[in-house]
């Protein structure tokens, strides 16, 4: 091994970085060898060279050899014009010599803006660019109930408030009917929302032009969608779609609306019932499986409040409908998932759509006469696993049984768990000799 070998890593290697190519051997070292790499890759000039001054260096002997050239180059710029940049100057200058701007000038405020009124909108540099409409208001109501639906009963009131200070002429409460309304059935979900809104805004808002209040232009609105069912339920599947969405909210609307009577409590428009079963015959006129969907979803929605109602005026429409399921689970294409969905529908309501009868008081209710009598009772298991309650016909039977079970092995183990009873007194001779000859084969095959 060489003995000049030095284990430190690295060692006997130095980095040899001249600061000029012609300095990579000296000019009295004939011996040495010519480096492997005797000359280095110039450095990349930068993007932009710093302004030249005249005091920037003290004279040509201070500056290093190989840097003179890079510092004595004066700035170049593609772009850069002395003579244009001159003269801009001397127009900013006399621009400003000029001008008849003030610093000590009032605030600027816009013609009829509030510099008080929070309604104001601002965007993220705080610069004013008006004030917010109708729609704005209204669409950021509806935003929040329908992210937030369970701030209705709080926030409704100030809502109802804010819009009889916004809405103050006739086209404004049309405008504001059909914002409700276009919100109420594009929005996923706020149908239900939007009904309880609209019943609220139909008692609370104040203005009531000529041509109706808020309740009565509500219900010509769904009238022009209701004249085109006939087309809709044929349309193209985007008709259909916003059709269906206008549906369901015609039953959400029929179950919320309230219209108050002189006498005795509100109660539904009437003129909802008709339109429904109308809407409902024109969905199944044309049974393909969209319009079959939309249908089975408002008679879960509304199917118990329009059988009372129709029975409570002598009427048979509900069971007409049935009838027309009941052909259609028959002869239609429609796919099996939608005719299984209408199976349901017909043993839903032939169940009285899963309503109970009110249930018996604590101190009269017998299984009889509450159906609930047993609902909230446990279940036991037999011995051999089956379950049975207090509905049991044979509940006194098994539940006997139980008892008497868990007492034996009470007596057997005790309150501890510990065995107190030996099971070898009650076998039989001929259990006894099975059991020994068990034991006895199991330990051949062991020792085997």
């Amino acid at each position: 091994m060489n003995e000049n070998f030095d284990r430190a890593p690295g060692a006997g290697r130095s980095r040899n970085f001249p600061a000029d190519p012609g300095l990579m051997t000296g000019a009295g070292d004939a011996d040495s060898k010519t480096p492997l790499f005797n000359q280095r890759e110039p450095l990349r000039q930068p993007r932009t060279t710093p302004p030249f001054t005249e005091n920037s260096i003290g004279s040509v002997s201070d500056i290093p050899d190989g840097d003179y050239r890079r510092q004595s180059r004066p700035p170049q710029s593609p772009n850069y014009n002395n003579t244009s940049a001159s003269r801009g100057g001397n127009d900013v200058d006399s621009m400003i010599k000029s001008s008849k701007l003030s610093a000590n000038a009032p605030e600027f405020v816009p013609l009829g803006f509030n510099q008080y009124d929070d309604s104001a909108y601002y965007d993220d540099s705080d610069a004013y660019y008006g004030e917010p409409t109708l729609a704005d208001t209204v669409t950021d109501f509806l935003g929040h109930l329908s992210s937030s639906p369970g701030s209705f009963e709080s926030d409704v009131e100030d809502i109802a408030g804010i819009l009889n200070s916004w809405v103050t002429t006739e086209e404004l409460l049309k405008e504001l009917v059909e914002l409700i309304y276009t919100q109420s059935t594009s929005i996923p979900n706020f149908a239900y929302t939007g009904a309880r809104l609209c019943n609220y805004l139909s008692h609370h808002l104040i203005i009531t032009p000529a041509s109706g209040n808020f309740r009565q232009l509500l219900l010509k609105r769904c009238q022009t969608e209701f004249q085109q069912r006939d087309a809709a339920v044929r349309g193209e599947p985007e008709t259909q779609k916003k059709f269906h969405s206008y549906v369901l909210f015609l039953g959400e609307l029929y179950l919320h609306l309230e219209i108050k009577s002189g006498q005795g409590p509100p109660v539904r428009a009437r003129v909802l019932l008709g339109a429904l079963k109308d809407l409902l015959i024109s969905l199944f006129s044309s049974p393909v499986d969209a319009n079959l969907i939309c249908a089975v979803k408002l008679l879960k929605l509304t199917g118990s409040v329009l059988d009372d109602a129709w029975k409570e005026s002598g009427e048979s429409h509900m069971g007409e409908l049935i009838k027309r399921i009941e052909d259609i689970v028959l002869d239609a294409a429609c796919s099996r998932d939608v005719r299984q969905m209408l199976l349901k529908l017909v043993e839903l309501r032939s169940s009285d759509w899963g309503r109970v009868l009110a249930a018996a008081a604590a101190s009269s209710a017998t299984p009889d006469n509450d159906p609930n009598y047993f609902m909230n009772e446990p279940t036991f298991y037999t011995e051999d696993g089956t379950p049975f309650t207090a509905a049991d016909p044979d509940y006194a039977e098994k539940y006997q049984e139980m008892l008497d079970r868990q007492d034996y092995f009470h007596d057997v183990y005790g309150e501890n768990g510990n065995e107190i009873y030996d099971f070898e007194d009650e076998m039989e001779p001929e259990m006894i000799e099975a059991f020994e000859n068990f034991c006895l084969e199991s330990e051949r095959k062991r020792q085997q």
